[in-house]
């Protein structure tokens, strides 16, 4: 039988949780109901190759006879933060001051959930930028894959160069339009 693509809805929740390794999660919709299921393939379509578990995300869904899942991913925004602490190496920066750093395109190098950091190259540079895991999960991410394409605020920190903000490829042009 052909799948009723009637039944498509836009939805806003929050995520349940996501696991980059199983690539798959699920979506709690704020009206209520069922789990959604987020594949890891509908997550990369938008630009990203995982997301933090209780950021906010809209979605379209499809209700089909194994349950509700998620076609397309239309916007993702940061979970509210529990502490209003910030990372040591910000701590003595003037937020004005990472807020006025622009938005640079890079790459990453590598990133270990397991470790909590990783490195990324700004495009033309050479150098490598730290991230830490904490300025992911703030930028509403919870794992990068090794080339994956992102835009940093990069800040000069206590060690070296370090990103102070983080986001997907797809979400930082949308910025700018």
């Amino acid at each position: 039988m052909a799948e009723d693509l009637t039944e498509m809805q836009h939805v806003k929740g929050r995520v349940k949780w996501f696991d980059p390794s199983k690539g798959y999660g699920f979506v709690v919709a704020a009206a209520g109901g069922p789990d959604i299921l987020l594949h890891v393939n509908v997550l990369r379509n938008f630009g990203q190759s995982s997301v933090a578990d209780g950021a906010e995300i809209e979605i379209v869904t499809n209700r089909t006879d194994r349950g509700v899942q998620a076609v397309e991913v239309v916007s993702i925004a940061p979970p509210e933060r529990a502490d209003t602490g910030v990372l040591a190496d910000f701590a003595e920066l003037d937020p004005e001051t990472i807020r006025a750093a622009p938005m640079e395109p890079a790459r990453v190098k590598w990133f270990d959930k397991g470790k909590g950091f990783g490195f990324a190259n700004v495009f033309g540079r050479s150098e490598d930028v730290f991230l830490h895991i904490e300025v992911l999960r703030q930028s509403g991410l919870a794992d990068l894959q090794p080339g994956e394409a992102l835009a940093m605020r990069v800040i000069e920190g206590k060690r070296g160069r370090m990103a102070a903000e983080v986001l997907a490829w797809e979400a930082a042009l949308s910025l700018k339009t």
